[in-house]
C-alpha cells in the first residue's frame, strides 16, 4: 500500500469516528444500534457503548447512579385504558422507584407530566398483567389512541424519549400537522420490528 493509499484509509477511519455519536460515558464511537443508560439522579437517558453498558447489566454495580435501559418491547392487547383519566390520546406512564406513576404526554415543548391515581394504576395492572413486571424508571406503558391508532406497548424509556423528540421536531400548527401524525404512525409500525 502506498503512503497516499494508507493516508486515505486512515483519513476515512478518522472521519467515521468523528461522525459517529460518542458513548456519553467513555467517548468511544457508537454504532447506530447501541445501549442506553438512565442517569437516575438527573432522570436523563445517556447513550452507551457495549463495554460501558455491560458494566451496568447488574443493578448492584450502578450504586444508584446508572441503570441499563432494557430492550424488551411487548405489544399489549385488550380494551383501551380509560381509568387513568388521560386528557390526550398519546401518552406514556412511568412507575418510579417509590411506586408513584407519572403520566407524560408529548407536546411541542416537551413532555408534560402529572401523577396518576394509585388505585387507577392498580386496576390497570390487573387488566394488563405485563405491567406488573414493568421495571421502575427504565420502562414505560406507551399508549396511542388517536387518529386511527390503537396502540398499547410496554417499552424501554428511550423509546418514549424518541417519541417526545419526534413530536417536538415535527409539530406544526394547532394540532401537529399531517406530517407529524404520519411519522407517529410509522413510529408505531416500526416498534414491533
Amino acid at each position: 500500500m502506498t503512503d497516499s493509499a494508507l493516508a486515505r484509509v486512515v483519513n476515512r477511519r478518522v472521519a467515521r469516528r468523528r461522525a459517529a455519536e460518542p458513548c456519553e460515558l467513555c467517548g468511544e464511537p457508537l454504532p447506530a444500534d447501541h445501549a442506553h443508560l438512565l442517569e437516575e439522579r438527573k432522570d436523563q437517558v445517556l447513550c452507551a457503548c457495549r463495554a460501558c453498558a455491560l458494566l451496568f447489566e447488574r443493578s448492584e454495580a450502578a450504586l444508584g447512579k446508572f441503570r441499563l435501559v432494557p430492550s424488551r418491547r411487548i405489544r399489549l392487547t385488550g380494551p383501551p385504558p380509560s381509568e387513568l383519566g388521560v386528557p390526550v390520546g398519546l401518552a406514556f406512564f412511568v412507575r418510579k422507584a417509590d411506586g408513584a406513576v407519572l403520566a407524560h404526554y408529548p407536546s411541542p415543548v416537551g413532555a408534560t407530566r402529572w401523577e396518576v391515581d394509585g388505585e387507577a394504576w392498580e386496576r390497570l395492572t390487573g387488566r394488563y398483567p405485563e405491567l406488573q413486571t414493568m421495571e421502575s424508571s427504565v420502562e414505560a406503558f406507551l399508549v396511542a389512541i388517536v387518529r386511527g391508532l390503537d396502540e398499547r406497548w410496554l417499552v424501554p424509556i428511550d423509546v418514549c424519549h424518541r417519541l417526545v423528540a419526534l413530536v417536538r421536531e415535527e409539530w406544526t400548527g394547532m394540532s401537529g400537522g399531517q406530517r407529524l401524525w404520519d411519522r407517529i404512525g410509522t413510529f408505531f409500525a416500526e416498534l414491533g420490528t
